[in-house]
């Protein structure tokens, strides 16, 4: 993967499913154009965002409640709803080629306002929340091996490095994330191969800690939390649409095809651990917070002693780099395409053609902020619902796009509709269970939603002399 300079003019290039639209619609400036990323580069960041310690901790839950076999129909369960949420976005990717995600995609779709919503929301929790947590558990892994000090102020050197590394330019940042990707895979591999030679090949025949045998309904539902969460990050390659050279071909490619790369790697990976380890052995996980112990290392430790688990702790603090490198690339174009409109102030908007330095450094200043923050772990439980509403709006906003019709955008293709009922029925399962799991999560949302609907009236007339034409 070779990145190039990216051009400061954007020439739109028409293709068969291109819209027509008027000089006012926004979506004109999204055709595609030659940008910096390309395929390669697009399937790296979203398999970066996607892996990380979760597949290595997620079976240790499950297994006290699951057989090996269901185990293994949950991943891939699990692997098919987040091919039915890639499989939308990939068609609204095609329909709004632009950067900006949930933020563009619900402006258009459904009303300024609600992508205004989920812009706010991918400042404040989306991207910087999960970062802060990415960075610190990458210093605490690797405090693990070395014995360095204090693990914020590890993770705090780390997120301001690669900050300054994603603001220095395009080739730098994007040389770096695809080295970074390339170590995250050679992680898996490397796992999956000492796992299938020095590993138990045999069907396991463990029982779970609960004592069940058979299927366990309620079980499964909890497991597919875990399992979710593993999978999150599918729809990386949309915040940056617009950097790509061919954006209606290569955004959607490098959803459906990282998703793909992740949701056979995952079930392999887990194969190893389930064939490998015992419910009893596996309760290690409960203890993650403190000893930084997953059950990949157990497993690696078997087979390779001590050295073992010590090349398995500096390989997930790797992986967990390339996750919070991932972060920092993508996020900031969020509150980028934000500031273009009016929305944030004009400094974050950054100039065509380089990295929004500004908002580099704020999602970094902010990331730093809730790392320092004792109730950093009781905020991400609080606001991801919030994360699953907006990108369940964005398959709502699909459906809508097809009933209503329109001569700017073509309707959706008949699979991707199948697509977005079936990630909105998922969703909404989950939603309803989480809900139900934390009443006081409602409220709050209606809070955050309140607060960011009055943001949203105060900005809303700046905005509009922003896109106004001279």
């Amino acid at each position: 993967m070779h990145p190039r300079t990216v051009s400061a003019q954007r020439a739109p290039v028409r293709d068969s499913r291109q819209p027509v639209t008027s000089p006012s619609n926004s979506s004109e400036a999204a055709a595609d154009v030659e940008g910096v990323l390309g395929l390669g580069s697009g399937i790296g960041i979203v398999v970066a965002s996607m892996v990380g310690a979760g597949v290595f901790l997620s079976a240790g839950f499950m297994a006290q409640n699951l057989t090996a076999g269901w185990i293994l129909v949950a991943w891939i369960v699990g692997a098919l709803l987040a091919m039915a949420g890639a499989r939308t976005y990939a068609e609204v990717s095609i329909l709004i080629p632009r950067s900006g995600g949930e933020y563009r995609y619900l402006s258009e779709l459904i009303h300024p306002a609600v992508g205004y919503l989920a812009g706010w929301a991918s400042l404040l929790v989306g991207f910087s929340a999960p970062m802060a947590i990415s960075a610190y558990s990458a210093a605490a892994f690797a405090n693990t091996v070395v014995q360095g000090g204090d693990a914020r102020i590890g993770a705090s050197v780390l997120i301001v490095a690669i900050a300054i590394l994603h603001s220095v330019g395009y080739r730098t940042s994007t040389w770096a994330q695809n080295a970074l990707v390339s170590l995250k895979g050679a992680l898996v591999l490397a796992f999956v191969a000492m796992g299938m030679a020095g590993g138990q090949s045999a069907w396991p025949t463990w029982t779970p800690a609960s004592g069940a045998t058979g299927f366990a309904p309620a079980a499964f539902a909890t497991s597919l939390f875990f399992v979710s969460y593993a999978f999150s990050g599918w729809n990386a390659a949309v915040y940056a649409a617009e950097e790509f050279k061919h954006p209606r071909r290569d955004v959607p490619a490098a959803m459906l095809i990282g998703c793909s790369l992740v949701g056979v790697a995952y079930l392999v990976v887990n194969w190893v651990l389930v064939a490998n380890l015992t419910p009893e052995r596996a309760q290690v996980v409960f203890d993650y917070e403190q000893a930084r112990v997953t059950v990949g290392h157990l497993v690696a430790q078997d087979i390779l002693g001590d050295t073992g688990s010590a090349v398995m702790s500096s390989g997930i603090a790797l992986a967990l780099v390339s996750s919070t490198s991932a972060m920092l690339l993508v996020g900031p174009r969020v509150y980028a395409e934000m500031a273009r409109d009016g929305f944030l102030p004009a400094v974050l908007a950054g100039q065509r053609g380089a990295p929004p330095r500004g908002s580099v450094a704020l999602q970094a200043v902010l990331a730093i902020a809730l790392l320092h923050l004792h109730s950093v772990g009781e905020l991400l439980s609080n606001v991801a619902g919030v994360l699953v509403v907006f990108s369940t709006l964005v398959a709502v906003g699909l459906l809508v796009r097809a009933r209503r019709g329109s001569d700017a955008m073509p309707r959706p293709r008949p699979g991707a509709l199948v697509a977005a009922c079936i990630y909105i029925a998922s969703s909404g399962w989950m939603l309803y269970n989480a809900f139900k799991a934390h009443t006081g999560l409602l409220p709050w949302l209606g809070v955050v939603a309140v607060a960011g609907l009055a943001a949203f009236a105060v900005t809303r007339g700046r905005a509009e002399r922003t896109r106004a034409p001279d």
